[in-house]
């Protein structure tokens, strides 16, 4: 699949904020699927569920299955992808200009 359908699956991943809360939930540590719908009480397991498979087809999560637990687990890799693409270079950018603006303020004084 090319990069472009893996970049469109992960934006259409990370447009819902319930899934972006659910990223955050499993930032710190991997957490079961049990977990995850508890901590989402206000939603029903097949919607945690519906949720989680969107975030795994944009792997963002990694699924590990332990007896029968659902471990979830979060992969950084395609975010910072997304970073490397769209945030590096501007990023990188504004340092240059702070730079210059520095040393701009240093030479006039």
């Amino acid at each position: 699949m090319s990069t472009e359908a893996n970049q469109d699956r992960i934006f259409k991943a990370l447009s819902a904020g319930v899934r972006r809360a659910m990223l955050d939930a499993l930032r710190d540590a991997p957490q079961t699927t049990g977990a995850l719908c508890e901590r989402f009480g206000s939603l029903d397991r097949c919607t945690v569920m519906q949720h989680l498979k969107v975030l795994e087809g944009a792997d963002l999560i990694i699924v590990q299955r332990k007896g029968r637990e659902r471990w979830n687990h979060l992969n950084p890799l395609p975010i910072k992808q997304v970073h490397d693409r769209w945030i590096g270079p501007h990023a990188a950018r504004a340092v240059d200009v702070l730079e210059r603006l520095k040393t701009d303020l240093e030479g006039a004084g």
